[in-house]
C-alpha cells in the first residue's frame, strides 16, 4: 500500500510537537485517514501528494476536533469526497488506496472511536488508541470509558498488527510491546488510586494530588480525567462507591 504521513500542522501541548497525523493512501481509491484541522498548508500537501487525482474519501477515527476540524476545508477543496465515520460504517471492507481497510470499533478514548486495519499489510490506523511518548487521556466526563478502552486494547492486541499508524507521534513498529506497556501502566495507576483511597483521600482533587503530586496547570485537567476514569471503572466493578447524589469530585470510598 502506498501510504504517506501528512502532518496536520497543529502542534500543541495536547497534540504533540508535530501535531496530528493524517495518512494519505494513494492508488486506485485515494483516501485520507483523519482530517486534521483545516490548515491550508496541510490541504496543499495532500493535494500535491495526490498528483492530480481526486480525493475519494476521508475515514474518521473519532469525532474530536483535532481529527475532524478540517472536514469543511476538505469539502471545499474536494466536494465529492465522502466522509466515513462511526455510525455510518459496518465492519465490512472499505476500498482504500490499492487495497482495503477493515473498520474496527475501539471505544474508550471516545464512544465513536474506530481503528482501520489493513489485513494484507498488517497496518493498523489507530487514531488515539496509543502513542509513543505519552499516554492517552480517557475523558470520563465526556463519554470516555476506561473499561471499554482496556477491552479495545485487548482486541487490537489479538489482531497482531505489524505496525500501528497513530493519530499523534511516530509510527509504532512494535505494537504488541506498546499495548502491553499501556496495560501495565493502567494497572499500576489503578493500584496507586486504590492506595490513595485507603490512605484517606476521598475527593477527586485529593486523589489526584496523592497520585501525581504537584502538576503544571496545563496537564492538571488530563490527570483529573484519568483518575476519574479509573474511579468510574472501579465503581462499575463494585470496588469503590461514591456518596449517592454527590458530584463525581467528592466522597469516593473503598467498598468493603
Amino acid at each position: 500500500m502506498d501510504v504517506l504521513l501528512v502532518p496536520a500542522g497543529n502542534p500543541s501541548a495536547w497534540t504533540g510537537p508535530t501535531g496530528n497525523n493524517t495518512y494519505l493512501l494513494r492508488g486506485r481509491v485515494p483516501v485520507l485517514v483523519d482530517a486534521g484541522v483545516g490548515h491550508a498548508a496541510h490541504l496543499d500537501a495532500v493535494e500535491a501528494a495526490l498528483g492530480g487525482a481526486a480525493l475519494e474519501a476521508v475515514l474518521v477515527t473519532h469525532g474530536h476536533s483535532d481529527h475532524v476540524g478540517g472536514l469543511p476545508a476538505i469539502a471545499g477543496r474536494w466536494p465529492s469526497a465522502r466522509v466515513l465515520k462511526f455510525g455510518e460504517l459496518t465492519e465490512g471492507l472499505i476500498p482504500a488506496g490499492d487495497g482495503q481497510l477493515l473498520p474496527i470499533h475501539t471505544p474508550g478514548h471516545s464512544p465513536d472511536h474506530l481503528c482501520f486495519f489493513d489485513e494484507v499489510e498488517g497496518d493498523l490506523y489507530s487514531g488515539d488508541l496509543v502513542r509513543i511518548g505519552g499516554t492517552i487521556v480517557i475523558p470520563a466526563s465526556r463519554g470516555g470509558s476506561l473499561k471499554q478502552y482496556l477491552r479495545s486494547l485487548g482486541r487490537v492486541r489479538e489482531l497482531s498488527p505489524r505496525r500501528m499508524l497513530p493519530g499523534h507521534g511516530p509510527i509504532i513498529d512494535d505494537p504488541a510491546a506498546i499495548v502491553d506497556q499501556y496495560l501495565r501502566h493502567r494497572e499500576k495507576r489503578e493500584e496507586e488510586i486504590v492506595e490513595a483511597l485507603r490512605g484517606g483521600a476521598t475527593t477527586l482533587e485529593a486523589i489526584v494530588a496523592r497520585v501525581y503530586g504537584e502538576l503544571a496547570p496545563a496537564i492538571a485537567p488530563a490527570a483529573a480525567e484519568s483518575v476519574l476514569a479509573h474511579l468510574v471503572k472501579l465503581e462499575e466493578e463494585s470496588r469503590v462507591a461514591r456518596e449517592e447524589g454527590v458530584d463525581a469530585d467528592r466522597d469516593w470510598r473503598i467498598v468493603g
